[in-house]
């Protein structure tokens, strides 16, 4: 579970419905359940109508994206790649088929594979950047939903106060009652306001997200699977692996170099 999100969520509700009420508002004014209706009621009707069905199946899984965290281990993926690259100058890269079969990482798997299977670099560096594409077409479309429900609700919001408005000149008999009634149409507003900026357009900037740190992760394995290809040292494996985490490699430099040497040490 991705607990910032979570906690953005709550802390941003926490944050307009405390100034709400410490400017001596009352809970009750702000919900509005005819308000939410056409709001939330017309954002989903929008989105329906903006994608195809074979699209909208793809909301929970967007939503998963959002809500979860990764479970790809990056530095144990270096670590294994490392190890890959050791075995396969010492007994060729036909030894790595048994040690890959099993392996969790998909991506990395077939890389492999297709090394073991002796196709040639450009075709493997070919069909890798393709998967690429398709991955970050992936993300862009689970967020492209999001985008347009973000765009979609202030329009509601504002379609919500026009009605609200409506019925409130249209009962201008009753002068007392127009305060509330104008302050009840402007609700919807606020839920279509809110909810882009604190729900649709935020779930969004975590998909992108998240698919740029799995791109990152894809072309780290690409290097990798290239390098293993080119009968590269272990260590400059390494070396070429942590250039793609420059966190890692900043922060701890001296394990890096100290790992690296016993690898060749090994290969020696």
């Amino acid at each position: 579970m991705d607990i910032a999100t979570i906690i953005g969520i709550i802390i941003g509700l926490a944050a307009l419905i405390g100034g709400f009420l410490w400017d001596g508002g009352e809970i009750g004014g702000l919900m509005q359940l005819t308000a939410a209706l056409i709001v939330f009621g017309g954002t989903f009707a929008a989105v329906m109508i903006s994608f195809p069905m074979r699209r909208l199946k793809t909301i929970p899984r967007a939503l998963k994206l959002a809500f979860t965290t990764s479970n790809a281990n990056t530095e144990q993926l270096i670590e294994d790649i490392v190890d890959m690259a050791t075995m396969a100058r010492r007994e060729g890269v036909l030894s790595l088929e048994k040690k890959i079969i099993d392996h969790s990482d998909l991506y990395l798997r077939e890389g492999i594979q297709l090394v073991v299977d002796g196709t040639e670099q450009e075709m493997i560096k070919q069909i890798m950047e393709y998967e690429m594409d398709a991955t970050q077409q992936k993300y862009d479309n689970y967020a492209k939903i999001f985008e347009s429900a973000g765009g979609y609700a202030p329009t509601m919001g504002i379609i919500g106060t026009v009605m609200g408005l409506i019925h409130v000149l249209g009962s201008l008999t009753e002068p007392t009652a127009l305060g509330p009634s104008i302050a009840l149409a402007f609700t919807a507003t606020l839920y279509g306001v809110a909810s882009a900026n604190l729900i649709f357009l935020p779930i969004a900037s975590k998909i992108k997200a998240r698919g740029e740190d799995d791109i990152s992760r894809m072309e780290m394995l690409l290097e990798g699977v290239l390098s293993i290809q080119n009968g590269n040292h272990p260590m400059l494996v390494r070396r070429k692996m942590e250039s793609f985490m420059t966190d890692i490699h900043s922060e701890a430099p001296s394990s890096s170099s100290s790992a690296s040497t016993s690898f060749m040490e090994k290969d020696l």
